[in-house]
Protein backbone atom coordinates (compact mmCIF):
# COMPACT_ATOMS: atom_id res chain seq x y z
CA UNK A 1 0.00 0.00 0.00
CA UNK A 2 1.38 3.44 -0.94
CA UNK A 3 1.35 6.01 1.83
CA UNK A 4 0.24 9.51 0.80
CA UNK A 5 3.68 11.08 1.16
CA UNK A 6 5.22 8.34 -1.01
CA UNK A 7 2.87 8.99 -3.95
CA UNK A 8 4.90 9.72 -7.06
CA UNK A 9 3.22 10.85 -10.28
CA UNK A 10 4.80 11.82 -13.56
CA UNK A 11 4.16 14.06 -16.52
CA UNK A 12 6.09 12.82 -19.55
CA UNK A 13 5.34 14.65 -22.82
CA UNK A 14 7.11 14.18 -26.12
CA UNK A 15 8.76 17.38 -27.42
CA UNK A 16 6.86 17.52 -30.71
CA UNK A 17 4.85 20.55 -31.80
CA UNK A 18 3.51 23.21 -29.45
CA UNK A 19 1.95 22.42 -26.05
CA UNK A 20 -1.81 21.85 -26.27
CA UNK A 21 -4.57 22.15 -23.67
CA UNK A 22 -4.97 18.38 -23.26
CA UNK A 23 -1.28 18.13 -22.40
CA UNK A 24 -1.59 21.00 -19.92
CA UNK A 25 -4.65 19.43 -18.28
CA UNK A 26 -2.74 16.15 -17.81
CA UNK A 27 0.11 18.07 -16.18
CA UNK A 28 -2.36 19.95 -13.97
CA UNK A 29 -4.16 16.82 -12.75
CA UNK A 30 -0.86 15.11 -11.96
CA UNK A 31 0.43 18.21 -10.17
CA UNK A 32 -2.79 18.57 -8.16
CA UNK A 33 -2.81 14.90 -7.16
CA UNK A 34 0.81 15.07 -5.98
CA UNK A 35 0.31 18.30 -4.05
CA UNK A 36 -2.99 17.11 -2.54
CA UNK A 37 -1.33 14.17 -0.82
CA UNK A 38 2.10 15.71 -0.26
CA UNK A 39 3.65 13.46 -2.90
CA UNK A 40 6.19 14.07 -5.68
CA UNK A 41 5.54 15.54 -9.15
CA UNK A 42 8.08 14.13 -11.61
CA UNK A 43 8.59 15.73 -15.04
CA UNK A 44 10.23 13.54 -17.69
CA UNK A 45 10.80 14.22 -21.38
CA UNK A 46 10.03 11.34 -23.77
CA UNK A 47 12.39 12.35 -26.58
CA UNK A 48 13.26 9.12 -28.37
CA UNK A 49 11.63 10.05 -31.70
CA UNK A 50 14.56 11.83 -33.33
CA UNK A 51 12.59 12.52 -36.51
CA UNK A 52 9.89 14.51 -34.71
CA UNK A 53 11.44 15.79 -31.48
CA UNK A 54 12.82 19.33 -31.41
CA UNK A 55 14.66 21.62 -29.02
CA UNK A 56 12.09 24.31 -29.78
CA UNK A 57 9.26 22.06 -28.57
CA UNK A 58 11.27 21.02 -25.49
CA UNK A 59 11.82 24.67 -24.57
CA UNK A 60 8.12 25.41 -25.18
CA UNK A 61 7.00 22.65 -22.77
CA UNK A 62 9.23 24.02 -20.01
CA UNK A 63 8.02 27.54 -20.76
CA UNK A 64 4.38 26.39 -20.59
CA UNK A 65 4.73 24.60 -17.25
CA UNK A 66 6.54 27.54 -15.71
CA UNK A 67 4.01 30.05 -17.06
CA UNK A 68 1.21 27.99 -15.53
CA UNK A 69 3.08 27.72 -12.24
CA UNK A 70 3.24 23.90 -12.31
CA UNK A 71 6.73 23.57 -10.84
CA UNK A 72 8.14 20.05 -10.81
CA UNK A 73 9.96 18.37 -7.93
CA UNK A 74 12.21 16.22 -10.13
CA UNK A 75 13.09 16.53 -13.77
CA UNK A 76 15.02 18.57 -16.35
CA UNK A 77 16.92 21.57 -14.94
CA UNK A 78 15.91 20.49 -11.41
CA UNK A 79 17.50 17.05 -11.13
CA UNK A 80 16.57 14.32 -8.70
CA UNK A 81 17.62 10.88 -7.47
CA UNK A 82 16.42 8.91 -10.51
CA UNK A 83 17.86 10.86 -13.45
CA UNK A 84 18.55 11.44 -16.19
CA UNK A 85 15.05 12.74 -16.90
CA UNK A 86 15.37 12.90 -20.68
CA UNK A 87 14.59 9.53 -22.22
CA UNK A 88 17.20 9.96 -24.94
CA UNK A 89 19.89 9.95 -22.24
CA UNK A 90 18.71 6.60 -20.84
CA UNK A 91 19.20 4.37 -23.92
CA UNK A 92 21.82 2.08 -22.36
CA UNK A 93 19.60 1.57 -19.30
CA UNK A 94 16.78 0.44 -21.59
CA UNK A 95 19.00 -1.88 -23.62
CA UNK A 96 20.31 -3.52 -20.45
CA UNK A 97 16.72 -4.20 -19.30
CA UNK A 98 15.88 -5.79 -22.67
CA UNK A 99 18.91 -8.07 -22.32
CA UNK A 100 17.78 -9.11 -18.84
CA UNK A 101 14.23 -9.81 -20.05
CA UNK A 102 15.65 -12.03 -22.80
CA UNK A 103 17.96 -13.86 -20.44
CA UNK A 104 15.12 -14.54 -17.99
CA UNK A 105 12.81 -15.86 -20.71
CA UNK A 106 10.33 -13.01 -20.19
CA UNK A 107 10.96 -11.91 -23.78
CA UNK A 108 12.09 -13.61 -26.96
CA UNK A 109 13.50 -12.96 -30.42
CA UNK A 110 10.85 -12.78 -33.15
CA UNK A 111 11.86 -13.09 -36.81
CA UNK A 112 8.47 -13.20 -38.58
CA UNK A 113 7.83 -10.56 -41.21
CA UNK A 114 4.47 -8.78 -41.48
CA UNK A 115 3.83 -10.67 -44.73
CA UNK A 116 4.45 -14.02 -43.05
CA UNK A 117 2.11 -13.18 -40.18
CA UNK A 118 -0.67 -12.17 -42.62
CA UNK A 119 -0.14 -15.34 -44.68
CA UNK A 120 -0.51 -17.51 -41.59
CA UNK A 121 -3.73 -15.72 -40.61
CA UNK A 122 -5.14 -16.23 -44.12
CA UNK A 123 -4.18 -19.91 -44.15
CA UNK A 124 -6.03 -20.39 -40.86
CA UNK A 125 -9.10 -18.51 -42.11
CA UNK A 126 -8.50 -15.54 -39.82
CA UNK A 127 -8.55 -11.81 -40.57
CA UNK A 128 -5.07 -11.10 -41.99
CA UNK A 129 -4.99 -7.76 -40.12
CA UNK A 130 -5.32 -9.35 -36.67
CA UNK A 131 -1.74 -8.52 -35.81
CA UNK A 132 1.10 -10.62 -34.52
CA UNK A 133 0.21 -14.29 -33.89
CA UNK A 134 2.88 -15.22 -31.26
CA UNK A 135 4.42 -17.64 -33.80
CA UNK A 136 8.04 -17.10 -32.71
CA UNK A 137 7.39 -17.81 -29.03
CA UNK A 138 8.57 -21.40 -29.24
CA UNK A 139 11.25 -21.28 -31.90
CA UNK A 140 14.08 -23.73 -31.28
CA UNK A 141 17.70 -22.64 -31.09
CA UNK A 142 18.19 -24.27 -34.49
CA UNK A 143 15.34 -22.28 -36.04
CA UNK A 144 16.68 -19.02 -34.64
CA UNK A 145 20.14 -19.85 -35.95
CA UNK A 146 18.67 -20.54 -39.40
CA UNK A 147 16.89 -17.16 -39.45
CA UNK A 148 20.10 -15.40 -38.40
CA UNK A 149 21.99 -17.26 -41.13
CA UNK A 150 19.47 -15.85 -43.61
CA UNK A 151 20.45 -12.36 -42.45
CA UNK A 152 17.23 -11.72 -40.59
CA UNK A 153 17.31 -9.32 -37.64
CA UNK A 154 14.87 -9.99 -34.80
CA UNK A 155 12.64 -7.69 -32.82
CA UNK A 156 12.33 -8.51 -29.13
CA UNK A 157 8.80 -9.30 -27.95
CA UNK A 158 7.40 -9.64 -24.44
CA UNK A 159 5.75 -12.94 -23.60
CA UNK A 160 2.18 -11.94 -22.60
CA UNK A 161 0.60 -13.95 -19.77
CA UNK A 162 -2.03 -16.58 -20.60
CA UNK A 163 -4.53 -15.09 -18.16
CA UNK A 164 -6.98 -12.21 -17.90
CA UNK A 165 -5.47 -8.83 -16.96
CA UNK A 166 -7.51 -6.71 -14.56
CA UNK A 167 -6.85 -3.33 -13.00
CA UNK A 168 -8.89 -0.89 -10.95
CA UNK A 169 -8.75 2.26 -13.04
CA UNK A 170 -8.89 5.31 -10.78
CA UNK A 171 -11.22 7.09 -13.23
CA UNK A 172 -13.04 4.24 -15.02
CA UNK A 173 -13.31 1.56 -12.38
CA UNK A 174 -12.50 -2.12 -12.78
CA UNK A 175 -11.28 -2.98 -16.27
CA UNK A 176 -10.53 -6.49 -17.53
CA UNK A 177 -8.79 -7.59 -20.72
CA UNK A 178 -9.37 -11.24 -21.58
CA UNK A 179 -6.45 -13.62 -22.00
CA UNK A 180 -5.30 -13.92 -25.60
CA UNK A 181 -6.74 -10.53 -26.58
CA UNK A 182 -3.38 -8.78 -26.61
CA UNK A 183 -0.59 -10.47 -28.62
CA UNK A 184 3.05 -10.51 -27.59
CA UNK A 185 4.26 -7.00 -28.40
CA UNK A 186 7.54 -5.59 -29.65
CA UNK A 187 9.92 -4.02 -27.13
CA UNK A 188 12.51 -3.04 -29.73
CA UNK A 189 12.92 -2.23 -33.39
CA UNK A 190 14.75 -4.75 -35.53
CA UNK A 191 18.48 -4.74 -34.84
CA UNK A 192 20.86 -3.20 -37.40
CA UNK A 193 24.44 -3.95 -38.33
CA UNK A 194 26.39 -5.81 -35.65
CA UNK A 195 23.85 -4.81 -32.99
CA UNK A 196 22.20 -7.78 -31.33
CA UNK A 197 19.41 -5.69 -29.80
CA UNK A 198 17.54 -3.01 -31.76
CA UNK A 199 16.57 0.39 -30.40
CA UNK A 200 14.06 0.09 -27.54
CA UNK A 201 10.53 1.26 -28.33
CA UNK A 202 8.21 3.50 -26.31
CA UNK A 203 6.30 0.37 -25.24
CA UNK A 204 9.37 -0.63 -23.24
CA UNK A 205 11.03 2.63 -22.23
CA UNK A 206 7.97 4.29 -20.73
CA UNK A 207 7.19 1.55 -18.18
CA UNK A 208 10.90 0.94 -17.47
CA UNK A 209 11.44 4.62 -16.66
CA UNK A 210 8.28 4.68 -14.52
CA UNK A 211 9.52 1.60 -12.65
CA UNK A 212 13.01 2.99 -12.08
CA UNK A 213 11.63 6.38 -11.01
CA UNK A 214 9.36 4.65 -8.48
CA UNK A 215 6.16 6.06 -10.06
CA UNK A 216 3.12 4.95 -8.05
CA UNK A 217 0.27 6.51 -10.06
CA UNK A 218 0.05 6.88 -13.84
CA UNK A 219 -2.53 9.55 -14.71
CA UNK A 220 -2.73 9.99 -18.47
CA UNK A 221 -5.05 10.48 -21.43
CA UNK A 222 -7.76 8.03 -22.41
CA UNK A 223 -6.05 7.48 -25.77
CA UNK A 224 -3.37 5.44 -23.96
CA UNK A 225 -5.88 3.07 -22.37
CA UNK A 226 -5.29 0.28 -24.96
CA UNK A 227 -1.61 0.10 -23.98
CA UNK A 228 -2.37 -0.56 -20.30
CA UNK A 229 -2.61 -4.40 -20.38
CA UNK A 230 0.73 -4.60 -22.18
CA UNK A 231 2.31 -2.29 -19.63
CA UNK A 232 0.88 -4.24 -16.69
CA UNK A 233 2.37 -7.42 -18.15
CA UNK A 234 5.72 -5.69 -18.56
CA UNK A 235 5.65 -4.29 -15.00
CA UNK A 236 5.04 -7.78 -13.65
CA UNK A 237 7.98 -9.10 -15.64
CA UNK A 238 10.12 -6.21 -14.35
CA UNK A 239 9.05 -7.05 -10.79
CA UNK A 240 10.22 -10.62 -11.27
CA UNK A 241 13.59 -9.23 -12.38
CA UNK A 242 13.78 -6.85 -9.43
CA UNK A 243 13.66 -3.77 -11.67
CA UNK A 244 10.18 -2.67 -10.54
CA UNK A 245 8.71 -2.51 -7.03
CA UNK A 246 5.08 -2.54 -8.10
CA UNK A 247 2.52 -2.16 -10.82
CA UNK A 248 1.42 1.49 -10.54
CA UNK A 249 -2.20 2.50 -10.25
CA UNK A 250 -3.67 3.81 -13.51
CA UNK A 251 -6.16 6.62 -14.10
CA UNK A 252 -7.22 7.43 -17.67
CA UNK A 253 -8.43 10.99 -18.14
CA UNK A 254 -11.32 11.77 -20.51
CA UNK A 255 -10.87 13.11 -24.01
CA UNK A 256 -11.15 16.87 -24.54
CA UNK A 257 -13.67 17.49 -27.30
CA UNK A 258 -14.01 20.47 -29.61
CA UNK A 259 -16.88 21.78 -31.71
CA UNK A 260 -19.36 19.20 -32.95
CA UNK A 261 -18.29 16.72 -30.28
CA UNK A 262 -15.15 15.83 -32.20
CA UNK A 263 -11.91 15.22 -30.34
CA UNK A 264 -10.05 18.51 -30.04
CA UNK A 265 -7.49 18.46 -32.81
CA UNK A 266 -4.03 20.04 -32.77
CA UNK A 267 -5.25 21.95 -35.82
CA UNK A 268 -7.99 23.67 -33.77
CA UNK A 269 -6.73 27.08 -32.58
CA UNK A 270 -8.24 26.59 -29.12
CA UNK A 271 -6.14 23.44 -28.64
CA UNK A 272 -2.92 25.50 -28.53
CA UNK A 273 -1.93 26.56 -25.02
CA UNK A 274 0.02 29.53 -26.35
CA UNK A 275 -2.96 30.66 -28.44
CA UNK A 276 -4.74 31.36 -25.15
CA UNK A 277 -1.67 32.97 -23.60
CA UNK A 278 -1.25 35.21 -26.65
CA UNK A 279 -4.91 36.27 -26.44
CA UNK A 280 -4.28 37.36 -22.88
CA UNK A 281 -5.38 34.53 -20.62
CA UNK A 282 -3.76 34.72 -17.22
CA UNK A 283 -2.49 31.45 -15.69
CA UNK A 284 -5.09 31.51 -12.92
CA UNK A 285 -7.94 31.66 -15.41
CA UNK A 286 -6.63 29.00 -17.76
CA UNK A 287 -5.78 26.58 -14.94
CA UNK A 288 -9.26 27.04 -13.48
CA UNK A 289 -10.88 26.23 -16.82
CA UNK A 290 -8.59 23.28 -17.56
CA UNK A 291 -9.53 21.82 -14.18
CA UNK A 292 -13.19 21.90 -15.20
CA UNK A 293 -12.46 19.65 -18.19
CA UNK A 294 -13.44 16.54 -16.31
CA UNK A 295 -13.45 17.69 -12.69
CA UNK A 296 -14.99 20.28 -10.39
CA UNK A 297 -15.04 21.25 -6.73
CA UNK A 298 -18.83 21.32 -6.65
CA UNK A 299 -21.77 21.88 -8.97
CA UNK A 300 -22.19 25.54 -7.97
CA UNK A 301 -18.52 26.48 -7.58
CA UNK A 302 -16.86 27.04 -10.94
CA UNK A 303 -14.37 29.72 -9.90
CA UNK A 304 -11.45 28.59 -7.77
CA UNK A 305 -7.71 29.04 -7.34
CA UNK A 306 -4.98 26.45 -7.88
CA UNK A 307 -4.54 26.19 -4.10
CA UNK A 308 -8.25 25.52 -3.68
CA UNK A 309 -8.09 22.87 -6.40
CA UNK A 310 -5.12 21.17 -4.75
CA UNK A 311 -6.97 21.13 -1.43
CA UNK A 312 -9.98 19.37 -2.96
CA UNK A 313 -8.56 17.30 -5.82
CA UNK A 314 -8.74 13.52 -6.00
CA UNK A 315 -8.32 11.83 -9.37
CA UNK A 316 -10.99 9.32 -8.34
CA UNK A 317 -13.51 12.14 -8.70
CA UNK A 318 -12.61 12.86 -12.33
CA UNK A 319 -15.55 12.24 -14.66
CA UNK A 320 -14.87 9.53 -17.24
CA UNK A 321 -17.16 11.16 -19.84
CA UNK A 322 -15.54 13.31 -22.55
CA UNK A 323 -15.13 16.99 -21.65
CA UNK A 324 -15.96 19.70 -24.20
CA UNK A 325 -13.80 22.80 -24.57
CA UNK A 326 -16.13 25.80 -24.46
CA UNK A 327 -14.27 28.98 -25.42
CA UNK A 328 -17.00 31.32 -24.14
CA UNK A 329 -16.97 29.70 -20.72
CA UNK A 330 -13.17 29.73 -20.65
CA UNK A 331 -13.17 33.47 -21.45
CA UNK A 332 -15.78 34.13 -18.78
CA UNK A 333 -13.78 32.30 -16.11
CA UNK A 334 -10.63 34.16 -17.10
CA UNK A 335 -12.52 37.47 -16.81
CA UNK A 336 -13.47 36.61 -13.24
CA UNK A 337 -9.86 35.90 -12.34
CA UNK A 338 -8.80 39.20 -13.93
CA UNK A 339 -11.36 41.01 -11.77
CA UNK A 340 -9.99 39.26 -8.69
CA UNK A 341 -6.44 40.51 -9.22
CA UNK A 342 -5.10 43.25 -6.98
CA UNK A 343 -5.22 46.47 -9.02
CA UNK A 344 -1.44 47.00 -8.96
CA UNK A 345 -0.83 43.36 -9.99
CA UNK A 346 -3.32 43.71 -12.83
CA UNK A 347 -1.72 46.96 -13.99
CA UNK A 348 1.72 45.34 -14.07
CA UNK A 349 0.51 42.24 -15.94
CA UNK A 350 -1.43 44.26 -18.50
CA UNK A 351 1.46 46.60 -19.21
CA UNK A 352 3.91 43.71 -19.64
CA UNK A 353 1.44 41.92 -21.95
CA UNK A 354 1.03 45.00 -24.14
CA UNK A 355 4.77 45.73 -24.23
CA UNK A 356 5.63 42.10 -25.04
CA UNK A 357 3.00 42.13 -27.77
CA UNK A 358 4.44 45.29 -29.34
CA UNK A 359 1.38 47.41 -28.54
CA UNK A 360 3.21 49.71 -26.14
CA UNK A 361 6.75 50.81 -26.90
CA UNK A 362 7.70 50.91 -23.22
CA UNK A 363 6.46 51.58 -19.68
CA UNK A 364 3.84 54.29 -19.18
CA UNK A 365 3.98 56.83 -16.34
CA UNK A 366 3.03 54.79 -13.26
CA UNK A 367 0.30 57.09 -11.98
CA UNK A 368 -1.29 57.50 -15.40
CA UNK A 369 -1.08 53.77 -16.11
CA UNK A 370 -2.72 52.88 -12.79
CA UNK A 371 -5.75 54.99 -13.76
CA UNK A 372 -5.93 53.49 -17.26
CA UNK A 373 -5.66 49.92 -15.96
CA UNK A 374 -8.32 50.55 -13.34
CA UNK A 375 -10.75 51.71 -16.03
CA UNK A 376 -10.50 48.48 -18.03
CA UNK A 377 -10.01 45.77 -15.39
CA UNK A 378 -13.72 45.02 -15.09
CA UNK A 379 -14.38 45.49 -18.81
CA UNK A 380 -12.25 42.76 -20.37
CA UNK A 381 -12.24 38.97 -20.53
CA UNK A 382 -8.64 38.52 -21.68
CA UNK A 383 -5.75 40.96 -21.52
CA UNK A 384 -5.84 41.28 -25.30
CA UNK A 385 -9.26 42.93 -25.09
CA UNK A 386 -7.76 45.97 -23.38
CA UNK A 387 -5.91 47.40 -26.37
CA UNK A 388 -9.00 48.18 -28.42
CA UNK A 389 -10.40 50.03 -25.40
CA UNK A 390 -7.33 52.15 -24.66
CA UNK A 391 -5.43 52.48 -27.94
CA UNK A 392 -7.02 55.89 -28.55
CA UNK A 393 -4.77 57.16 -25.75
CA UNK A 394 -1.56 55.97 -27.41
CA UNK A 395 -1.93 56.06 -31.19
CA UNK A 396 -0.66 59.05 -33.15
CA UNK A 397 -3.08 61.39 -34.89
CA UNK A 398 -2.14 59.76 -38.20
CA UNK A 399 -2.95 56.29 -36.88
CA UNK A 400 -6.19 57.26 -35.12
CA UNK A 401 -9.18 55.63 -36.85
CA UNK A 402 -12.93 55.37 -36.36
CA UNK A 403 -14.87 52.15 -36.06
CA UNK A 404 -17.13 52.11 -39.14
CA UNK A 405 -20.23 50.75 -37.40
CA UNK A 406 -19.84 53.24 -34.55
CA UNK A 407 -19.65 56.11 -37.03
CA UNK A 408 -22.81 55.04 -38.87
CA UNK A 409 -24.73 54.66 -35.63
CA UNK A 410 -23.50 57.73 -33.77
CA UNK A 411 -22.22 60.46 -36.11
CA UNK A 412 -25.15 60.89 -38.48
CA UNK A 413 -28.31 62.97 -38.14
CA UNK A 414 -28.27 65.37 -35.18
CA UNK A 415 -24.72 64.46 -34.18
CA UNK A 416 -23.22 67.60 -35.80
CA UNK A 417 -25.15 69.89 -33.47
CA UNK A 418 -24.35 67.67 -30.50
CA UNK A 419 -20.64 67.88 -31.27
CA UNK A 420 -20.84 71.69 -31.72
CA UNK A 421 -22.35 71.95 -28.24
CA UNK A 422 -19.83 69.51 -26.76
CA UNK A 423 -16.88 71.41 -28.25
CA UNK A 424 -18.17 74.73 -26.87
CA UNK A 425 -18.74 73.17 -23.43
CA UNK A 426 -15.28 71.60 -23.30
CA UNK A 427 -13.57 74.79 -24.48
CA UNK A 428 -15.11 76.58 -21.50
CA UNK A 429 -13.80 74.09 -18.93
CA UNK A 430 -11.00 75.66 -16.88
CA UNK A 431 -9.81 72.62 -14.94
CA UNK A 432 -9.52 69.63 -17.30
CA UNK A 433 -10.62 66.99 -14.83
CA UNK A 434 -13.26 64.25 -14.81
CA UNK A 435 -15.75 66.00 -12.50
CA UNK A 436 -15.62 69.33 -14.35
CA UNK A 437 -15.93 67.67 -17.75
CA UNK A 438 -18.91 65.57 -16.60
CA UNK A 439 -20.68 68.65 -15.23
CA UNK A 440 -20.06 70.75 -18.35
CA UNK A 441 -21.15 68.08 -20.84
CA UNK A 442 -24.28 67.09 -18.92
CA UNK A 443 -25.31 70.72 -18.61
CA UNK A 444 -24.72 71.39 -22.32
CA UNK A 445 -26.15 68.20 -23.81
CA UNK A 446 -28.69 66.73 -21.39
CA UNK A 447 -29.99 69.96 -19.87
CA UNK A 448 -29.27 72.35 -22.73
CA UNK A 449 -30.22 70.21 -25.74
CA UNK A 450 -32.63 68.05 -23.74
CA UNK A 451 -31.09 64.84 -25.14
CA UNK A 452 -31.19 61.39 -23.63
CA UNK A 453 -27.72 60.24 -22.48
CA UNK A 454 -27.20 57.82 -25.38
CA UNK A 455 -27.93 60.49 -27.97
CA UNK A 456 -25.96 63.06 -26.00
CA UNK A 457 -22.78 61.19 -25.31
CA UNK A 458 -22.59 58.63 -28.15
CA UNK A 459 -21.20 61.13 -30.67
CA UNK A 460 -18.75 62.52 -28.11
CA UNK A 461 -17.49 59.04 -27.18
CA UNK A 462 -16.98 58.03 -30.82
CA UNK A 463 -15.35 61.36 -31.56
CA UNK A 464 -12.82 61.03 -28.76
CA UNK A 465 -12.10 57.28 -28.75
CA UNK A 466 -13.07 56.21 -32.28
CA UNK A 467 -15.55 53.60 -31.01
CA UNK A 468 -18.91 53.27 -29.30
CA UNK A 469 -17.41 51.03 -26.62
CA UNK A 470 -14.70 52.58 -24.48
CA UNK A 471 -13.68 53.24 -20.89
CA UNK A 472 -15.87 55.83 -19.06
CA UNK A 473 -16.15 58.96 -21.19
CA UNK A 474 -15.16 61.70 -18.73
CA UNK A 475 -12.12 59.80 -17.47
CA UNK A 476 -11.16 59.16 -21.10
CA UNK A 477 -11.30 62.88 -21.86
CA UNK A 478 -9.13 63.70 -18.85
CA UNK A 479 -6.56 61.04 -19.77
CA UNK A 480 -6.43 62.14 -23.41
CA UNK A 481 -5.94 65.79 -22.42
CA UNK A 482 -7.51 69.08 -23.53
CA UNK A 483 -5.62 69.60 -26.77
CA UNK A 484 -6.08 66.13 -28.23
CA UNK A 485 -9.67 65.82 -27.04
CA UNK A 486 -10.76 69.06 -28.67
CA UNK A 487 -8.85 68.25 -31.87
CA UNK A 488 -10.63 64.91 -32.15
CA UNK A 489 -14.03 66.37 -31.38
CA UNK A 490 -13.51 68.91 -34.19
CA UNK A 491 -12.39 66.15 -36.54
CA UNK A 492 -15.50 64.12 -35.64
CA UNK A 493 -17.66 67.23 -36.20
CA UNK A 494 -16.28 67.54 -39.77
CA UNK A 495 -16.90 63.86 -40.41
CA UNK A 496 -20.43 64.12 -39.06
CA UNK A 497 -21.19 67.13 -41.28
CA UNK A 498 -20.06 65.17 -44.34
CA UNK A 499 -22.36 62.19 -43.72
Amino acid sequence: MTSAENVRVRFCPSPTGTPHVGLARTALFNFAQARHVGGTFVFRIEDTDAARDSQESYDAILDALRWLGLEWDEGPEVGGPYGPYRQSERKQIHRDVVARLLEAGEAYEAYSTNEEVEARHKAAGRDPKLGYDNFDRDLTDAQRAEFRAQGRKPVIRLRMPDEDLTWDDLVRGTTTIKAGTVPDFALTRAARGDDEIGDPLYTLVNPVDDAMMKITHVLRGEDLLPSTPRQIALYRALMRLGVADRVPEFGHLPFVMGEGNKKLSKRDPESSLFHHRDRGFIPEGLLNYLALLGWGISADHDIFTLDEMVEAFDVRNVNSNPARFDQKKADSINAEHIRRLDSADFADRLQKFLIDGGRLSGPVDAGRWAVIADLVQTRIQVLGDAWDLIKFLFVSDDDFTYDEKSVKKNLGGEATGVLDAAIAACEAVDLWETAALESALKEALVDGLELKPRKAFGPVRVGVTGAAVSPPLYESLELLGREKSLARLRQARELSASL
